[in-house]
């Protein structure tokens, strides 16, 4: 692809990761002095900001050193901040966000939501230090558009191709959002108006994801109302 990442259209992208566990399992939960939380709320988010303290600041220090030495930056290229439960690797060529927080449907389990932003250069997505670095750790590639679309003439562009293309949608009453479907393409492309979210069903790095997002983008070359969407 010429333009892996297309910026006519498209005002940022990040590639999201998510993972998670017991919030009693987290080195920080007492037995006997901490009690499961069961909502989540700014109150339960702070305690677990207090108690993922040293897992957080575990996993964004691996990956501090594993950038630095991966791609051989030097002091000045690379740096970390960790302020429970959010911790930010800021590098010359991209930024990483490391959250934690409290499932909204079952607060006895915390996400953790890993996302990379600002990546300068799609080459270095297939970078082989940086593929090993980041490999397995997305499922998400999520696009904001500058200029936003209407849910409703994304769902009339597909109706109107009656199944041409292989592609097909499904979308609530309100039109609130709409999830679309690539023959061939495992991932889904869940559009909100303002955002362009393509979710895979597994973890992969980054160039396997813009390779993916790379057959979505040839497949809504179809219809001219489509193909405006991710440029």
């Amino acid at each position: 692809m010429a333009e892996p990442l297309p910026s006519r259209v498209v005002a940022s992208i990040a590639f999201v990761g998510r993972s998670g566990g017991q919030v009693k399992a987290l080195a920080g939960f007492k037995k006997g002095h901490h009690t499961v939380p069961d909502a989540a709320n700014a109150t339960t988010n702070s305690f677990l900001g207090k108690i993922c303290d040293a897992e957080l600041a575990d996993e964004a220090e691996r990956l501090f050193q594993a950038v630095r030495a991966g791609l051989g930056y030097k002091r000045k290229d690379v740096a970390l901040s960790v302020t429970s439960p959010l911790a930010v690797l800021t590098a010359r060529d991209f930024t990483v966000e490391i959250f934690y927080a409290l499932e909204e449907r079952d607060a006895a389990r915390y996400a953790v939501t890993t996302t990379l932003r600002e990546l300068t250069d799609a080459a270095l997505a297939r970078n082989e230090e940086f593929a090993r670095i980041f490999a397995g750790r997305f499922t998400e590639i999520s696009l904001a558009l500058k200029k936003g679309v209407r849910v409703e003439a994304v769902v009339d562009a597909i109706e109107g191709l009656d199944g041409e293309g292989g592609l097909g949608v499904s979308y609530p009453s309100d039109c609130s959002e709409c999830t679309i479907r690539v023959d061939g393409v495992e991932a889904e492309v869940r559009c909100t108006g303002a955002t362009l979210e393509v979710v895979f069903p597994r973890g992969a790095g980054p160039a396997e994801l813009i390779e993916a997002f790379g057959a979505v983008r040839e497949a809504f070359q179809i219809s001219k109302a489509l193909s405006g969407l991710i440029g």
